[in-house]
C-alpha cells in the first residue's frame, strides 16, 4: 500500500500502471466507512500477491486530485490499467464484491503462466533459437487458449518454419468465427499462398519465366496472381504487393477483388505489433491533469513502407 500525493502520483499511478493494475483509494480521516473499507482492501491486496497495488489518497490534503477524477463522495475507488481509470466503486463493499471487480481486468493463473511463457518465446526469437521459440507459444497457447495475440504469433511462427498442417490446424478455430478477425485472415492468405505454389505447375518458375509470359500479355491476370502468390510464399512482400498492383491497377473486381484481399493480407502482416500500454500514454489523466511531458512520437521503418503501400492501394481503387 503506497500513499499518494501530487508529487508521487505520475510515477506511482500513471507510470506504475503501464505494467500493474493500481487500485485508488480515496478516504479521509473522518469518513466512517472509509475505515471499514481500508482493511478490506488491504487484506486483499495481500491475497492477490502484487496482481496489483494499493494506493490511498487523501481526498482533504490532495483536492486537485480529488478533482481531477471527479470523486463526489468517498469512499470511491478507481482501478487504473494502462495510465486510464477502467473501473471503480462508490461507497464501502465486502471483500466479494471488490474480488468481482478486480477478477474482471486482473489477469488469471492461466493467463499469468502463459504471458510468462510468451516472454520466454520473445527472448528465445531474439536469440534466434526458433523451435524452443515456438515450443514455448504452444505452452503458452495452451494455459491460455483465448488469447488471440499468442494464438496469431504461434501460427506465424509455424508458417515460417514449415508446419503448415499445424498452422492450419491452430488457425481453424480463428476462420470459424463471424466475422473473421482481419490478422487471422492474412495467415490464411499467406497459407493459402504457400499451398497454391507448391501444388502447382508455378513451383519451379522462375521471376524471369513469369516476366518473360506477362510481358507478351500485360493482362495475363493468372500469371501475374501466381507471380505474386510465389513471392508471398516466399516472403517478398514488397514485391508481392507491386504485382498485385499491377493488376488492381487494370481491372480492380478480377477474380472477387482477389489481388486486393492479398494485398490487404500483406500489409496486415507487415503491420508492426501494437507497443504495450507504456508506449502509450496520452499525457493527462481521465481528469485532464497535466502529468507527463510531450513525448517525440517516431515511426519506425516498416510502419513508414506499410503507410505507403496503404496510400498506394487507395489511389488505386478511387
Amino acid at each position: 500500500m503506497i500513499e499518494v500525493t501530487m508529487k508521487n502520483f505520475e510515477a506511482d499511478v500513471i507510470a506504475a500502471s503501464m505494467t500493474q493494475p493500481i487500485l485508488i483509494d480515496f478516504w479521509a480521516p473522518w469518513c466512517g466507512p472509509c475505515k471499514s473499507l481500508g482493511p478490506v482492501l488491504e487484506q486483499l491486496e495481500e491475497a492477490y500477491a502484487g496482481l496489483f497495488t494499493l494506493v490511498k489518497i487523501n481526498s482533504d490534503d490532495e483536492q486537485q486530485l480529488a478533482q481531477a477524477f471527479g470523486i463526489r463522495s468517498i469512499p470511491t475507488c478507481i482501478l487504473m490499467m494502462g495510465g486510464k481509470p477502467v473501473d471503480g466503486f462508490t461507497g464501502a463493499q465486502s471483500a466479494a464484491q471488490v474480488r468481482t471487480l478486480l477478477d474482471k481486468h486482473l489477469p488469471s493463473q492461466g493467463e499469468l503462466i502463459a504471458e510468462a511463457e510468451v516472454d520466454e518465446a520473445q527472448e528465445l526469437l531474439q536469440a534466434g533459437d526458433l523451435h524452443a521459440a515456438l515450443a514455448k507459444l504452444a505452452d503458452a497457447l495452451a494455459a491460455d487458449p483465448a488469447n488471440d495475440d499468442t494464438r496469431y504469433d504461434y501460427i506465424r511462427l509455424l508458417i515460417e518454419l514449415g508446419g503448415l498442417e499445424e498452422a492450419e490446424a491452430a488457425l481453424a478455430p480463428k476462420l470459424a468465427e463471424i466475422p473473421r478477425k482481419l490478422r487471422f485472415e492474412a495467415l490464411a492468405q499467406w497459407l493459402s499462398a504457400i499451398n497454391f505454389i507448391a501444388g502447382s505447375a508455378y513451383a519451379d518458375w522462375s521471376i524471369a519465366q513469369f516476366d518473360e509470359k506477362i510481358g507478351q500479355n500485360k493482362r495475363d491476370f493468372d500469371t501475374r496472381f501466381a507471380k505474386a502468390r510465389l513471392l508471398m510464399a516466399a516472403g517478398e512482400w514488397t514485391a508481392a504487393m507491386d504485382e498485385l498492383l499491377e493488376i488492381i491497377m487494370r481491372d480492380k473486381k478480377w477474380q472477387d477483388e482477389a489481388p486486393r484481399k492479398a494485398f490487404v493480407a500483406i500489409l496486415e502482416l507487415l503491420t508492426p505489433a501494437k507497443p504495450k500500454a507504456a508506449a502509450q500514454i496520452s499525457g493527462k489523466t481521465a481528469g485532464g491533469i497535466e502529468v507527463l511531458g510531450k513525448a517525440v512520437v517516431q515511426q519506425d521503418p516498416q510502419a513508414e513502407m506499410v503507410s505507403a503501400y496503404r496510400r498506394k492501394l487507395s489511389m488505386m481503387l478511387n
